[in-house]
């Protein structure tokens, strides 16, 4: 495993990302090349439409960049990040599995995919992180 023994130490690691915390995201699983991330689909997650809003889906997808990169390297920050929404969710819950593409000497980049809890796929974020020290 990285920097964290195991996703409870993560999760100690990140309490104080109130912005993540306060939304209900969760650590659901760590690995050496990625993690995945969730959130259940609350009314205030919903934008005037009864759709999921884009920045929730953002903040989800970029917390799971964040574990990950800081997973292979304590005191990663984001440099760079995009997202393409692809569908509206019909279900309650949305799953972020973050993936290692490439660690290089300064910076990382990593894919999330964002799906709901019926399978539809919902977004595909990309993020480059910088590494500190």
């Amino acid at each position: 495993m990285g920097d964290f023994k195991n996703k409870e130490e993560a999760t100690e690691f990140f309490k104080d990302d109130l912005f993540a915390v306060s939304n209900g995201i969760t650590i659901d699983e760590l690995t050496d090349d990625g993690c995945v991330c969730s959130m259940i689909i609350k009314p205030e997650h919903r934008n005037a439409m009864g759709g999921v809003m884009g920045g929730a889906i953002f903040t989800l997808a970029d917390f799971a960049s964040a574990v990950s990169s800081n997973n292979d390297h304590l005191k990663t920050v984001g440099l760079n990040a995009s997202i393409n929404y692809l569908s509206t969710s019909k279900g309650t819950k949305l799953i972020a599995t973050a993936y290692k593409e490439k660690n290089g000497r300064n910076t990382a980049v990593y894919r999330v995919s964002v799906k709901d809890d019926l399978g539809k796929d919902i977004a595909l974020f990309v993020g480059t992180g910088y590494k500190m020290d």
